[in-house]
């Protein structure tokens, strides 16, 4: 796997994100390598926040992240990044609030798609692989969004950035941006 496309949780200490260490999904923890690699490839991050007894959590992992089909769509058109929301929770309240301000509901796994920038433009929770109900599933939104990156990346992060700035001028800059890396 050229490109640093290696799944880099092995030497993590969170043991939730040790255990995603062996997903075909080529997982980066959060921090500048990933976020340089987005920059540099131009490609949006995806962005999974969870915690070690979230049943969905595990759910998500087994229909999604094992899946070898499914991770190779991710691994094609985005930076992956998971998230221990118990090690990281001033990650989680950012783009948590973001969803909850978006979907009018939240929870995990936090499923989040962001521009390079780390500013988010489409998230929610738990997806499964495939669509129901008249809903759209994983492989369906992952295809989606990025065949919207690559038409309309700039009303996307713009769109995103309002949203944000909303919640900084209502909630704090608390809501709206991490503690550094």
């Amino acid at each position: 796997m050229s490109g640093g496309g290696a799944n880099k949780l092995g030497l993590e200490l969170s043991p939730y994100l040790r255990q995603h260490k062996d997903n075909p999904v080529h997982w980066y923890p959060w921090g500048q390598e990933a976020i340089d690699r987005a920059r540099a490839e131009n490609k949006m991050i995806f962005l999974s926040i969870g915690y070690s007894t979230c049943h969905w959590c595990h759910v998500m992992e087994r229909e999604s992240f094992e899946n070898k089909d499914v991770a190779a769509i991710m691994n094609r058109h985005y930076i992956n990044v998971k998230v221990d929301r118990e090690e990281r929770p001033d990650v989680d309240k950012v783009y948590m609030t973001f969803v909850q301000a978006t979907t009018g509901s939240g929870g995990w796994p936090l499923s989040i798609f962001l521009a390079p920038d780390l500013n988010p433009v489409y998230g929610g929770t738990y997806f499964p692989p495939s669509g129901n109900y008249g809903r759209p599933g994983f492989t369906q939104i992952l295809e989606a969004l990025a065949a919207q990156w690559e038409d309309n990346k700039e009303d996307m992060v713009e769109a995103g950035v309002e949203v944000i700035k909303i919640i900084h001028h209502k909630l704090g800059a608390g809501s709206s941006q991490p503690g550094p890396l």
